[in-house]
């Protein structure tokens, strides 16, 4: 007879905006089977992400240490064995996560398929139509693996309290607050800084403005922002990842690119606006439950190539700075709207 309750592994393992899509499918799996046990295979420093799912456990994969390679692998396989797992939904579905399938041989495993024909019939530009979404391919998993989900209704956490040392960053909560994660991985998904200054100009001067980032460069730049802006906080390398999602949880509104802080963003039920490049929502990446109008296109008339690449990764020269085809004043007119509705 089977163990009960059941226990499923859950693989994601890279990149952020992955991990936090991840976690309103396991949000709706948790709200209708409660009694099911899941682990998710992840990088230790993700774990702040499931911190309120109470029935998921975070196991760590040290993929440059004791894990690395084909024979860390396999002594991962003999670690993850000793929890009794059932199933294995595999959201990563790569050649690391399928060694490791195999290596758990004897156990039900199903993989996300990523609609990889389906993409590159986007960027070719012989389709263009909605793609399902990377929420829709996570749920499907889990229901080739006899657990249905319904993610029409999703259900929030709470705003976190924020700590002392939190609120002497921030100041006391007088204005509303607006998120701004102006980066992106690639150059080419990113709004033209010197227009983001200007939004971000306009704005301070009746909001809060948070501003999100990593990296010393983007530090940095961060920093030179604030300073010539008044209303402008610069959190960039200041906080701690928990810290950052306590935050988060707490703006009126978040502004970012097609990035990882969009997707952090919507888990918490923030409004996100978004700005794209050469990436499309088309793909399947649209923030969690948004609205479609708060996404600010490139203008597909003098970029129809758009999307160019599934990731950002790749485009014509010319194509660099697509998104600056969005005019600051729109951006600055959404995020008005959607603070004073």
């Amino acid at each position: 007879m089977a163990h009960l309750p059941k226990h499923i592994l859950v693989i994601r393992l890279s990149a952020m905006g992955d991990v936090a899509m991840t976690i309103p499918v396991l949000r709706a799996f948790i709200e209708k089977y409660p009694n099911v046990k899941i682990t998710v295979l992840t990088r230790s420093f993700f774990s702040p992400f499931f911190r309120d799912l109470n029935t998921v456990t975070v196991y760590p994969i040290d993929v440059k240490g004791k894990h690395k390679g084909i024979i860390g692998l396999y002594r991962l396989s003999k670690e993850l064995r000793k929890l009794r797992i059932d199933f294995v939904a595999d959201l990563h579905n790569v050649l690391r996560s399928t060694l490791l399938n195999i290596f758990l041989f004897g156990i039900k495993v199903v993989q996300v398929d990523k609609g990889r024909s389906e993409k590159k019939a986007l960027v070719a530009g012989s389709v263009f139509k909605q793609l399902k979404t990377t929420h829709q391919r996570y749920a499907e998993v889990f229901e080739k693996l006899g657990f249905y989900l319904d993610l029409k209704n999703p259900v929030y956490p709470n705003k976190y309290s924020l700590s002392q040392s939190l609120i002497s960053i921030l100041g006391e909560k007088s204005t509303n607050w607006i998120g701004i994660a102006p980066f992106a991985k690639h150059e080419s998904k990113m709004y033209p800084l010197e227009l983001m200054k200007e939004v971000i100009k306009t704005l301070s001067t009746s909001y809060s403005i948070l501003l999100f980032g990593g990296g010393q460069k983007e530090v940095e730049v961060l920093k030179s922002i604030e300073k010539d802006n008044e209303s402008v906080t610069n959190l960039a390398g200041r906080l701690t990842l928990n810290e950052e999602l306590d935050i988060i949880s707490n703006l009126d509104v978040m502004l970012s690119m097609d990035s990882g802080n969009a997707h952090i963003a919507a888990i918490y039920g923030i409004p996100v606006v978004t700005i794209w490049g050469v990436t499309h929502p088309y793909a399947g990446f649209y923030p969690f439950n948004q609205q479609s109008a708060n996404s600010l296109l490139a203008d597909r008339k003098k970029y129809p190539r758009i999307p160019t690449s599934i990731y950002g990764n790749k485009y014509p020269e010319n194509y660099k700075d697509a998104a600056g085809s969005i005019h600051p004043r729109l951006v600055i007119e959404k995020i008005k709207f959607l603070i004073e509705v």
